[in-house]
C-alpha cells in the first residue's frame, strides 16, 4: 500500500503539502486508544504514521480498559508493537454499572487537559463509539485541537450510536468506512471536503493475514486436538440500553453452546454497565473449568484474526463479527440488537429476539463449519494509504471553526476530496465460446479497461486464466481511480445463481458443467462473486443501462452464434425452478425443422442463430450457389453468416429466402413470448440483430393477438450488453443492499 501511495503522491506534490502548513512543519498527532477493540483499527494507522517520520510526529496516550488486569493489561500489545507510550491515564471507575460509566467520562475529561496541554498535538485521532472516546473528543474540542474521528457514520444498537453521532459533530475530520456510512455523515451535515472514505484500517492486515501459519495458535488457545473449521469463537458484550435482558441472553448463548458441545473459545466482555453480571452468569455455569471451553480476557489481534479466520463459526454481539470477520467468509451468529444497523455480507445470520436456547442452538445448527465469499464492503486493504494521504493534505493554516453543509446535499455522487476520489465499479467477465473477457465497469455503464484472451478449452487452463485476468484487472483498478465491488461473470449454459454454479454448460463451452465459479474467485480476490447466465446478464444489462431501464416487463433476445435472452418480469429477473426460464432460442417454432444442438427439432436457434445461417451458407457454398456478382472469397476463407447476409443484400433470392425463413423463425418465438408473458418491449440483442428487426415487426402483426400487436420491438444499443450485465449484477446487489 505504501508504493501506490507513493505512485499517486510525487514527491513535488509533498513538499508543497508541508510548505503551506509552514516552514516543512511536521504534524503532530496524538492517538489515543482506550480499549483492545480500538487499538486493533488505530494500529495500522499508528504504524503508517511512525514509517514517515519526515512528515509525522507521533504521540500515544493510553487509558481505560488496557490498564485494567480484569481486562487483560492490553497496554502490554502497544509496548510490544515497539510504540512509545507518552502517557498512561487510569480512567476507569471499577463498578460496572450506569453510574460507573458516567464518573469514568468526568475522571477522563478531568485528567486530559493536563496531557494535552504538554502534548500540543495539531490533530487528535479519536476512533469510534466508546465513552472514553467521547471524553478525548470533548476534551480535544473544548481546548481547540483538531479532532479526525475513524467509522463515523455508522449505524448500530444500544448507547453506541448516540456516542458516535456526539463525537461526529465534535470532529473536524471523518474517516468512514462504507459508502452508506459517507451518505449518513453528509446527511448530518458535515462538510463534504471532510470526509474520507478509506474502508476500515484493520482490513489492512486482515486481508493478508489468512495464509500465515495458523496451526500452532489454534493449538495455543484452544488445544492440540482441534482441527480447522472444528472450533467456535464466541465473543458477547453487555447491551447497555438494556442490561437485564442481555445478561439472560448471555446466559441462554452459553446454554446453547455446551449442549452444541464443541470447542469454543470465549472472551470476557468489554467494560460496559453489565460486565461484571455477565463475568458472574460464565462462572456460575463453571465456563472456566468447562473441558470443552477456554475463557480468555484477551487475544493479541494478529492471532485473534488467524482465530476467527479457521473458525466454524462466531457467535455474539461484537461489531469484530458483522464488520471483520467477513473478509474470511466466516459464518456468523450476531445475537441481540447491539448492531442492528450494521451493514452486513452474507456470511452474518442475525437472531434478533435470542429469548430462547433452542433458537440459538438452531442458529449453530445453521451455521456452523458452512464457508461463505470473502465479503470487502468495510474495505480493500488499502485504507492507511488514504488516510495518511488526508492526513498530509490537512491545511493547518484554515479556520478551526467547523462548518456544517445543511441541506440539500448532493445526491448519491463521492464527496471525497478530488485527490482521494474513487468510482465505484465492478469486474465484470465474459465467458463465451471463443474469447474470455475482463473489464472494470463503473457504476454508470463506463467500460473503463478492458482484456481480453482466447478462452482455454480445459477448464484448469479457463479457471487458472479467469483468476490471473482477474488479479491483474483488480490491480490496474488501483492505478485508474476504481473502488472494485465485486465480481460479475456471463457464461454460457444453465447456471444456479444462487451458489455461483455452472450447471450444465454450452457445447461452445467444453469441460465447464457442475462448476463452483463463485469460491475460488471470491477466495482468490477477497471479492464477493456473481454468476449467471450470458441471456440473463443480456436482460440486467438492459434494465440498469439500456432501454429496459424503468421498464416493469420486457424480454431481451440474443442473437449471435447461437440464440438467448432472459425475462423481466416486475422489474426482477426471471429465473425459474430449476434456472431453465428464458431458454428463449428453444422455443419451437416447427415439429419437422432442422436439428438443433439441443437434440430437439425445429426450435429458433436451429434456424436463426449464427450457426443456423452459417449451415446454410455452406450447403449454398457447395452448391455454388452462394458467390453473386460483387462478392469474392479466399480460398482458405471459412464460410460464415456473414457471407449469406452479404449475398442476400447483392440480390441473391436463395440467401434471401434463408434469411427471411429465420427473421419468421425468430418472430414466431417472439409471438409465442407475447402470448406468454404478455412484456411491454422486446429488445432485440446481438450482431443479427438489425438483419431480424423487421422481420420479427411483420410476424408480430400477422400473427400475433390483437392485444399485443402493440408491443416496442428495438435494437439494443448497448455496445458490450455481456460485460455490462455481468457488472449490474454486482453494482445493483451491492447499492441496493437491505438487511
Amino acid at each position: 500500500p505504501q508504493e501506490v501511495y507513493f505512485k499517486n503522491l510525487s514527491k513535488q506534490k509533498q513538499k508543497e503539502v508541508m510548505e503551506k502548513n509552514g516552514n516543512n512543519h511536521k504534524l503532530r498527532v496524538c492517538v489515543a486508544t482506550c480499549n483492545r477493540a480500538d487499538y486493533s483499527k488505530l494500529a495500522p494507522i499508528m504504524f503508517g504514521i511512525k514509517a514517515e517520520p519526515q512528515f509525522f510526529e507521533l504521540d500515544v496516550v493510553v487509558l481505560g480498559s488496557h490498564l485494567i488486569d480484569d481486562y487483560g493489561n492490553t497496554y502490554r500489545m502497544i509496548e510490544q508493537d515497539d510504540f512509545d507510550i507518552h502517557t498512561r491515564l487510569h480512567t476507569i471507575v471499577r463498578g460496572e454499572d450506569e453510574a460507573a460509566m458516567v464518573e469514568s467520562v468526568g475522571l477522563a475529561l478531568v485528567k486530559l487537559p493536563d496531557v494535552l496541554n504538554r502534548l500540543k498535538p495539531d490533530i487528535m485521532i479519536v476512533h469510534g463509539d466508546r465513552f472514553d472516546a467521547l471524553a478525548l473528543a470533548t476534551s480535544a474540542a473544548l481546548m481547540n485541537i483538531r479532532i479526525l474521528h475513524i467509522e463515523g457514520g455508522e449505524v448500530s444498537g444500544t448507547i453506541d450510536d448516540s456516542i458516535r453521532h456526539a463525537i461526529t459533530k465534535l470532529a473536524h475530520y471523518h474517516v468512514c468506512c462504507t459508502r452508506s456510512a459517507e451518505q449518513h455523515l453528509i446527511a448530518m451535515c458535515e462538510d463534504h471536503d471532510r470526509i474520507l472514505l478509506a474502508g476500515c484500517p484493520s482490513y489492512d492486515k486482515l486481508l493478508s493475514a489468512k495464509n500465515k501459519d495458523y496451526m500452532s495458535i489454534i493449538s495455543m488457545w484452544l488445544g492440540e486436538d482441534v482441527k480447522t473449521r472444528d472450533y467456535i469463537v464466541a465473543l458477547q458484550h453487555p447491551v447497555t440500553t438494556d442490561i437485564k435482558h442481555s445478561i439472560k441472553m448471555f446466559e441462554l448463548t452459553l446454554d446453547a453452546l455446551i449442549s452444541f458441545n464443541k470447542r469454543t473459545l470465549v472472551l470476557f466482555p468489554n467494560v460496559d454497565a453489565g460486565s461484571k453480571e455477565m463475568v458472574r452468569v460464565m462462572r456460575k455455569k463453571g465456563i472456566e473449568h468447562h473441558p470443552n471451553f477456554r475463557a480468555v480476557k484477551h487475544v493479541p489481534f494478529d492471532q485473534f484474526i488467524q482465530l476467527v479466520a479457521h473458525a466454524g463459526c462466531m457467535i455474539g454481539n461484537s461489531s469484530c463479527g458483522v464488520r471483520e470477520v467477513g473478509a474470511f467468509g466466516t459464518p456468523v451468529i450476531n445475537l441481540g440488537t447491539r448492531q442492528t444497523g450494521r451493514e452486513t455480507g452474507e456470511n452474518v445470520l442475525h437472531v434478533r429476539d435470542a429469548d430462547t436456547q433452542d433458537k440459538i442452538l438452531h442458529a449453530l445448527q445453521l451455521q456452523f463449519g458452512k464457508q461463505y465469499p470473502c465479503s470487502k464492503i468495510y474495505g480493500d486493504g488499502s485504507a492507511v494509504p488514504r488516510i495518511l494521504k488526508f492526513l498530509k493534505s490537512i491545511d493547518l493554516k484554515e479556520p478551526l471553526q467547523k462548518k456544517f453543509c445543511f441541506p440539500p446535499v448532493k445526491d448519491n455522487i463521492s464527496q471525497d476530496i478530488d485527490h482521494i476520489l474513487e468510482t465505484q465499479s465492478a469486474l465484470a467477465v465474459d465467458l463465451g465460446g471463443t474469447n474470455l473477457r475482463v473489464a472494470i465497469v463503473s457504476m454508470k455503464g463506463e467500460i473503463v479497461k478492458k482484456y481480453t484472451q482466447l478462452n482455454p478449452k480445459t477448464y484448469e487452463d479457463r479457471l487458472a486464466l479467469i483468476l490471473k485476468m482477474c488479479v491483474e484487472a483488480a490491480s490496474e483498478a488501483v492505478n485508474v481511480n476504481c473502488r472494485i465491488l465485486g465480481v460479475g461473470i456471463s457464461t454460457g449454459g444453465r447456471v444456479n445463481p444462487r451458489e455461483g454454479i455452472v450447471l450444465h454448460s454450452t457445447k461452445l463451452i467444453q469441460e465447464w458443467s457442475s462448476v463452483d465459479l463463485r469460491t475460488p474467485i471470491s477466495d482468490a480476490l477477497h471479492l464477493p462473486v456473481w454468476v449467471d447466465n450470458d441471456g440473463n446478464c443480456a436482460a440486467l444489462a438492459e434494465r440498469k443501462f439500456g432501454h429496459g431501464k424503468g421498464i416493469e416487463n420486457f424480454v431481451t433476445l440474443i442473437t449471435g452464434t447461437g440464440i438467448g435472452g432472459g425475462i423481466v418480469h416486475q422489474h426482477e429477473l426471471i429465473h425459474g425452478s430449476s434456472f431453465c426460464a428464458a431458454e428463449l432460442g428453444h422455443i419451437v417454432v416447427s415439429l419437422d425443422g432442422p436439428e438443433c444442438l439441443c437434440g430437439s427439432q425445429g426450435c429458433i436457434e436451429a434456424y436463426a442463430s449464427g450457426i443456423a445461417l452459417q449451415r446454410e451458407a455452406k450447403k449454398l457454398h457447395d452448391d455454388d450457389l452462394l458467390l453473386v456478382e460483387g462478392m469474392s472469397m479466399k480460398e482458405e476463407e471459412i464460410v460464415s453468416a456473414a457471407h449469406l447476409i452479404q449475398a442476400a443484400k447483392l440480390g441473391n433470392t436463395k440467401a434471401e429466402s434463408i434469411l427471411r425463413t429465420a427473421g419468421t423463425a425468430l418472430g414466431l418465438g417472439v409471438v409465442n413470448i407475447l402470448h406468454t408473458v404478455n412484456p411491454s418491449l422486446v429488445i432485440l440483442s446481438g450482431v443479427l440483430a438489425n438483419h431480424y428487426v423487421n422481420a420479427v415487426k411483420d410476424v408480430i402483426n400477422r400473427q400475433a393477438l390483437s392485444s399485443v400487436k402493440t408491443v416496442d420491438v428495438v435494437v439494443s444499443n448497448l455496445a458490450d450488453p455481456a460485460l455490462l450485465g455481468a457488472a449490474s449484477l454486482v453494482l445493483d446487489y451491492t447499492t441496493r443492499r437491505i438487511y
